[in-house]
């Protein structure tokens, strides 16, 4: 695998069984992620979620098929420089207690046998990039909040600039408005960084505002539906797959458009209507919840400058729906 840039991942037939149970852990799983992508595995308890994504830093062995990054077999490369070259995230982060910020951020790259120099630098560029201080080097875990801790977590994920992530619900221990917050930025960062990432989640939820792509696994860790979110929510393969993503997937469609990129109802030239004003990155689910909240239609669509841009009306939701 190169060291920057992101990889290519290849699941070929994979199957892993565990002595004295008789259904499968992972069962012939087949699935390709192309490089840069977010690919959420997804589905109910005991469906393999997490031994597929472990698989793939060899914390735990396959017993049929193969799993390739960039063409390569994971077998055929040292377990320990696979794993050096694949950053990891866990939900309860796995910080070094007795390390300040600063050297659990720089521990592969130390391991690595990084100058301190470049160590240093890196690790100044990273706390920066998940938004800590760079006096949070200096402190310790312990002396951090949770949403801290896992923006430290996903700094160290990052300090050899692997082509390769693998995250296991890593914002499920969060509250909600630190969740929500975190999700965001993880999407400022794979902006910037553009790696592969396998995600492992059960809230569809979280599924649909994050992933590329989405592969449902059933019980028995068979692949239900492996499909982007919007076509998933569309196109349910299944009932099995309808009933996980839940009877409203029409309005999760709504949270994968946003209000500036749909036709709005253009302004008149006269007075605007005494509304709620919302920005146009807003979600046309959000929007619709503001509208619910406030009792108002339409809402006021505005720019960065606060600028009008358009309305929102019930009736236009309605129709982007219908056009979904």
């Amino acid at each position: 695998m190169a060291p920057t840039g992101a990889a290519e991942i290849v699941f070929d037939h994979v199957t892993k069984r565990y002595p004295g149970r008789e259904r499968a852990a992972v069962d012939d799983l087949s699935l390709t992620i192309p490089a840069g992508d977010i690919c959420i595995l997804g589905g109910p308890s005991g469906a393999g979620k997490t031994t597929a994504m472990k698989m793939v830093n060899r914390l735990i062995d396959y017993d049929e098929g193969d799993i390739r990054i960039d063409g390569t077999s994971i077998r055929d490369q040292d377990v320990t420089q696979l794993r050096r070259r694949i950053g990891y995230v866990i939900q309860q982060v796995g910080l070094f207690p007795h390390m300040t910020i600063a050297d659990n951020v720089a521990t592969v790259p130390r391991l690595l046998g990084w100058p301190r120099d470049r160590q240093r630098a890196r690790v100044a560029e990273l706390l920066e990039l998940v938004g800590l201080e760079a006096e949070d080097a200096k402190r310790y875990p312990a002396q951090l909040s949770g949403g801290q801790r896992q923006r430290v977590g996903l700094a160290r994920a990052l300090a050899a600039d692997p082509p390769l992530m693998l995250m296991d619900e890593p914002f499920g221990a969060l509250d909600p408005i630190t969740r929500d917050r975190l999700q965001l930025e993880f999407l400022r960062l794979h902006d910037e960084v553009q790696k592969t990432v396998i995600f492992v989640t059960h809230d569809i939820d979280e599924a649909i505002k994050l992933g590329d792509r989405i592969a449902i696994m059933r019980e028995g860790g068979v692949l239900a539906q492996y499909d982007t979110p919007d076509h998933l929510l569309a196109h349910p393969a299944d009932e099995f797959v309808a009933r996980f993503v839940g009877a409203d997937r029409g309005l999760k469609r709504l949270a994968l458009r946003r209000l500036d990129e749909i036709e709005l109802e253009p302004v008149d030239g006269g007075a605007l209507p005494d509304a709620p004003r919302t920005s146009g990155s807003t979600t046309l689910r959000d929007a619709l919840s503001l509208m619910m909240a406030e009792a108002a239609d339409p809402l006021v669509v505005v720019d960065e400058d606060g600028q009008p841009i358009g309305l929102l009306s019930v009736h236009r939701i309605g129709r982007v729906l219908s056009e979904l």
